[in-house]
């Protein structure tokens, strides 16, 4: 085992006053990354853990994580949904190994504790030890309580099909957490249909968790480094475009509106990802159909500060859940869904646009690559810092995409919450 890592001097973390000159430390230092995990994914803040349409039935499961702690998101016989901690009351195993399943109750392996679905243990074998020969041998101590011994349970909120945990039981109140501001966006999207789950993507992207929060909450880039997006016009500056924050500045919406623009030349010009003769030859990645539920935005990018990215492009719907590894790799979940009065129609060209995203995604393959290119540099050079002052240094809603704000936001509050 390596040393333990050293404890963060407080004055050299971060050395610029306000928030938009970012110290690389903050994506290298591992004690700093341990410090997040414990502000902000074990206590104060709400964590996705999944769709409750990937449980619909009782004793339905799926393994998940917060932080790096691995739970499991269960619905009860009664119909509840359960978040439980993956480690057993007894001697500490990651008892559940399946990614989905179903289960009557949950049972360790190594020494078969089980416990309900809602955690309470309910059998030790041998806990009044064994009868022999007229003994009895072994056994529990006679002042072992069976609910002393649950699994850890998380506080669960759930809101439009989608459900959050806390390992924080004095945790705020969901609604507050979000916020009005953000809370809009989530019900437009998460408006009472119900989700119908289409499929999954996964990778490992090594670079700090932190960067991808960053790449959603950064709309310089996106008609910069995406051909797809400046190409056909899916996102660019010069479409109607608005960005929001909540009060704290920790969550953060972007909405973009397709053929609201496209006139400036300004967008395009000298842009090497701009190919004005570039052409698809499956149009149907262009079968863009409007919905009511949009009213207005074609793209709206949801970033919930610190574990989710809620995804509307174009017809493509989506999650993706940040899942940190270490202070420079995380993996990355994508949950692609529809609604269950889809038509077969709608449900296919869901499936095709969702081709523009995920690990090989012609747009997402992009942030992926520079992501992890940016983490080689953090490493290279610890002690220098990156710049986000597109648009100045504070972090105000704006009606157009030439900001940094939302980047300034987070990490203003970041710094507060982090102590430094």
């Amino acid at each position: 085992m390596g040393d333990a890592p050293a404890a963060v001097n407080e004055d050299q973390v971060w050395k610029d006053p306000g928030s938009s000159r970012i110290p690389f430390m903050a994506y290298t230092d591992a004690s700093l990354y341990q410090r997040e995990l414990e502000r902000f994914f074990y206590k104060g803040h709400w964590c996705y853990v999944g769709l409750e349409a990937e449980i619909p039935n009782p004793g339905d499961f799926k393994r998940t994580v917060v932080g790096e702690r691995s739970v499991i998101l269960i619905r009860d016989q009664d119909g509840s949904v359960n978040v439980v901690e993956n480690v057993c009351a007894h001697r500490g195993m990651q008892f559940c190994r399946e990614r989905h399943g179903n289960k009557k109750e949950l049972v360790c392996a190594y020494h078969q504790w089980n416990y309900n679905l809602k955690g309470d243990l309910q059998g030790v074998p041998f806990r009044r030890g064994l009868k022999q020969d007229g003994k009895v041998l072994g056994g529990m101590p006679k002042e072992f309580k069976i609910e002393e011994h649950g699994l850890t349970k998380l506080k669960v909120a759930t809101r439009g099909g989608v459900v959050f945990a806390s390992f924080d039981h004095d945790v705020e109140s969901f609604e507050d957490y979000m916020g009005p501001e953000i809370l809009h966006y989530f019900d437009r999207l998460f408006n009472g249909r119900k989700l119908k789950i289409l499929g999954y993507n996964r990778q490992r992207i090594p670079g700090n968790w932190k960067l991808m929060q960053e790449n959603i909450k950064d709309p310089y880039h996106a008609g910069l480094l995406h051909t797809w997006f400046v190409n056909f016009g899916l996102w660019r500056a010069d479409n109607k475009s608005k960005l929001v924050m909540d009060s704290h500045r920790r969550h953060g919406a972007m909405s973009n509106t397709r053929g609201s623009g496209g006139q400036n030349e300004e967008i395009t010009s000298g842009l090497s990802s701009f190919k004005q003769s570039m052409e698809i030859n499956d149009k149907r990645l262009l079968d863009i159909v409007p919905e009511p539920w949009w009213n207005g935005p074609t793209a709206c990018m949801m970033t919930i500060f610190p574990s989710v990215i809620f995804q509307q492009q174009v017809n493509s719907v989506s999650t993706r859940h940040i899942r940190p590894n270490g202070t420079g790799s995380f993996d990355f979940e994508w949950t692609h869904f529809g609604f269950e009065d889809d038509t077969p129609e709608m449900t296919q060209r869901r499936l095709v646009q969702a081709n523009l995203f995920g690990p090989a995604g012609f747009v997402s393959a992009d942030d992926g690559e520079v992501i992890e290119m940016s983490q080689y540099g953090f490493e290279q050079k610890p002690f220098h810092r990156a710049v986000a002052e597109l648009g100045g240094y504070g972090f105000e809603d704006t009606d157009h995409m030439v900001t940094e704000g939302l980047i300034r936001g987070m990490y203003s509050y970041w710094r507060k919450i982090m102590e430094v």
